[in-house]
């Protein structure tokens, strides 16, 4: 499906219905802020993140498809230590720090060189796409669908908020910094995940009403985008139930849960994509009403990933708020670790804070503000939204098949990658075993696990070699539910599939070892 209007037009259609008026339609030119607020905020924004992660990270993906019902972990202060060893935070953290290295201008290759060194744990589109990276695959490609089964996660969402707390009310300075950090992992709603969360950081240093906020990071994605659509549905859903966030949950669900590609998710309750998430911030910022617990409460509710769900609706609130107003029951946790450096990370609480708010004036003079005695004056921009970039074209999931299918052909010694467990992977080590599969789709994802001295393999397709892959994890330890190999945009018709095990370890591994769970076909 193809959409016609513009995201301004269907703004405007929906403020003129609601009485609502983006700011960018007001006329405002210059936002005046003591720089002592703006701190304030920034640190509002840091600790409601830290908060929303440590609070929400005993119900991450407990509730899937479902909204969680059951009492949520008693809130303790000392609780907030949690967040120190969370990628919401050293991700973001890390990227920041490539500014401090190359400048406001640092490029997606600037970027790139930094993830492909990281040494941290990482998951989904930011662990493929580091892989890629190490791979030779270039920095602007390693977010794309060719190389990332993962592209449209929610990855890039949960570490742009170092962005939008750096561009007050600078919503195409958000853009640009944005565009070129998230192709690193990310594309199409992937990335547009991260502008709108970052806009709405943006937003929240110069607004007062949360759906403001929400309007204005929403102006900053295309409006031809599925997760523009879907952010849009909400809005008229929360105009129409406004008393029942579940009201409007439930027909999130029915209309937008579905189609998830990630081989983790497809077929299953999980959904890790970004839109999804992306309505579940929006459903805890609408319906908070402005209080923090509140907030904290919905978005966590709604489930899934909702740990990252909680930090980023968190983080925008504290910025609305200033870190002054957020209650002490909640971040009277953070004096005790305000100078802790958080993981992998050269940053803490309180230095961290400092650092955002020397890059926000630095943005802010930038894009023409300007110190005015103690104050700071913000050139408000309209928010543009970037070319359409969408990967929506692959298909659904439409059929698993695991490895214990009599449909998979086996040539030479397969055997259980754990002999303890009947249902474990099918694995071999040898020159020449293989595997052979028919399927007929649109798009498939052999899915299996990474191992920590995995081997390599020949994809053939229809006849042809495809591409060469390893199953190598990078981290030294087994992640499951990988995608191994992917492709989409096929023609809609019958395939063959052939992976070849090639006998070769990868890197400076020993073992030669690859491991199939299943083949997910789209269709």
């Amino acid at each position: 499906m193809r959409y016609r209007l513009t995201i301004k037009a269907l703004i405007l259609v929906l403020a003129a219905w609601s009485g609502f008026s983006p700011c960018w339609a007001s006329g405002k030119r210059l936002h005046r802020i003591s720089q002592e607020e703006l701190e304030d905020k920034i640190a509002g924004g840091w600790a409601g993140k830290m908060i929303g992660v440590s609070f929400a990270a005993p119900t991450e993906f407990r509730a899937q498809g479902r909204i969680m019902e059951e009492d949520l972990p008693p809130w303790k202060p000392e609780r907030v230590s949690n967040s120190l060893n969370q990628d919401d935070l050293y991700v973001n953290m890390t990227l920041a720090e490539v500014l401090d290295t190359n400048g406001l201008n640092a490029t997606t290759a600037d970027f790139g060189r930094l993830f492909r060194n990281a040494e941290y744990g990482l998951w989904h589109a930011n662990l493929a796409a580091r892989r890629a990276l190490r791979r030779g695959v270039p920095a602007g490609l390693s977010g794309m669908p060719l190389y990332n089964a993962h592209a449209n996660d929610i990855d890039f969402q949960i570490e742009a908020d170092f962005i939008g707390l750096m561009a007050p009310g600078l919503y195409r300075g958000s853009n640009r910094i944005a565009s070129r950090a998230g192709r690193v992992m990310n594309y199409g709603d992937g990335l547009y995940g991260g502008m709108f969360v970052a806009g709405m950081y943006s937003a929240a240093f110069v607004e007062t009403d949360r759906l403001r906020v929400v309007q204005n990071g929403l102006a900053c994605i295309p409006g031809g985008s599925p997760y523009a659509q879907l952010i849009l549905d909400v809005l008229v859903w929360s105009k129409q139930y406004p008393d029942d966030w579940k009201k409007v949950w439930d027909l999130i669900g029915k209309k937008w849960d579905q189609r998830e590609p990630c081989p983790a998710g497809a077929l299953d309750s999980f959904n890790i994509d970004a839109k999804l998430n992306g309505a579940y911030i929006v459903l805890g910022l609408l319906y908070g009403q402005g209080d923090f617990a509140r907030t904290l409460e919905i978005a966590t509710r709604a489930g899934q990933d909702s740990d990252c769900n909680a930090s980023t609706a968190a983080g925008i609130l504290g910025v609305m708020i200033g870190y002054h107003a957020i209650p002490e029951e909640w971040k009277s946790g953070i004096a005790d670790i305000a100078d802790r450096v958080f993981n992998y990370t050269r940053f803490s609480f309180r230095t961290i804070v400092s650092y955002n708010l020397e890059r926000a004036v630095d943005m802010v003079r930038k894009y023409g503000g300007r110190i005015d005695g103690s104050d700071l004056l913000i050139p408000v921009q309209k928010p543009k939204a970037p070319a359409l970039e969408v990967w929506d074209d692959y298909g659904s999931p439409a059929e698993s098949v695991p490895f214990s299918d009599s449909r998979w052909k086996w040539v030479g010694n397969w055997g259980p990658l754990d002999p303890s467990r009947k249902e474990s992977s099918r694995m071999a080590s040898d020159k020449n075993a293989a595997a052979l599969i028919g399927f007929e789709g649109t798009g498939a994802i052999v899915v299996g696990p990474f191992l920590p001295e995995g081997g390599q393999a020949d994809i053939f397709l229809d006849g042809k070699l495809h591409r060469t892959v390893d199953v190598c994890s990078d981290e030294g330890r087994s992640k499951g539910e990988e995608a191994i190999w992917h492709v989409f945009g096929l023609k809609n018709q019958s395939h063959q599939l052939k992976i070849l095990v090639r006998g070769e370890s990868y890197g400076s591994g020993r073992k030669t070892d690859v491991a199939i769970d299943r083949l997910v076909v789209f269709r």
